[in-house]
């Protein structure tokens, strides 16, 4: 495959490896706290593949990687590191004990207790966010306006944060709330892991909407200019 091919699949190749990286994650957390391996954390993973093609439709990209997959990228690698740092300063085992007996908290109480427990994950993720400023300048270089928007990048992280939360509620409550046994650590991570691919597919319609808004008022305002 030359590379004119290998560009044109770039953001499939990231997909693929989103995928398998949260795989490994997933069941390094399986191992370490002796949870059942792929009970329910293959939803996940479909979740993610599937998040990252609607993506794809949303924001195609002929060549090279598209601006949403590089902020998703750095996202997924603030959110790996700082997890690691969190696992460190804390054992793991007892991070599980706590999210195991946290199924019944509010959204905003799991949102609380996510930051707590694990706030080097979310700030990673946040700080990955940031990183795709100079990132997308770097890809694409003619993109001058949107891609360096601060306010937008940073409406995007925040859709993510929040789709991971949401993710990892959602995920346990209306999956797994018959049978509280399937509630477990590497569960809440697959969740969030697929929150924070909707958080950003959601950010990314929204503003494609704002957009085409926009456009589609400035030229009827345009065209009424023109018949007067």
């Amino acid at each position: 495959m030359d590379i004119y091919q290998l560009r044109r699949h770039t953001n499939s190749l990231v997909t693929l490896g989103l995928v398998l990286v949260v795989a490994l994650t997933l069941v390094f957390v399986c191992i370490n706290v002796s949870e059942n391996i792929w009970s329910m954390q293959w939803l996940a993973l479909l979740g993610i593949a599937l998040g990252c093609y609607a993506l794809s439709l949303l924001r195609p990209q002929r060549l090279g990687l598209s601006p949403p997959h590089v902020m998703l990228s750095l996202g997924f690698a603030g959110m790996l590191l700082g997890f690691g740092l969190d696992i460190f300063l804390t054992p793991i085992v007892m991070i599980a004990k706590i999210c195991t007996n946290s199924h019944n908290l509010s959204l905003l109480q799991s949102l609380i207790l996510h930051f707590k427990l694990m706030p080097f994950m979310h700030a990673g993720m946040l700080l990955g966010g940031v990183l795709a400023i100079p990132g997308l300048r770097y890809l694409r270089p003619q993109c001058r306006k949107l891609c360096s928007m601060l306010a937008q990048n940073m409406l995007c992280a925040s859709w993510m944060l929040l789709g991971m939360t949401v993710g990892a509620v959602v995920f346990i409550q209306l999956l797994q709330q018959s049978d509280i046994s399937y509630f477990s650590l590497s569960l809440m991570l697959g969740g969030m892991f697929c929150g924070m691919v909707w958080g950003m597919v959601i950010s990314v319609f929204l503003y494609r909407q704002y957009f085409a808004l926009r456009d589609a008022l400035d030229a009827n305002r345009l065209s009424r200019s023109t018949h007067q």
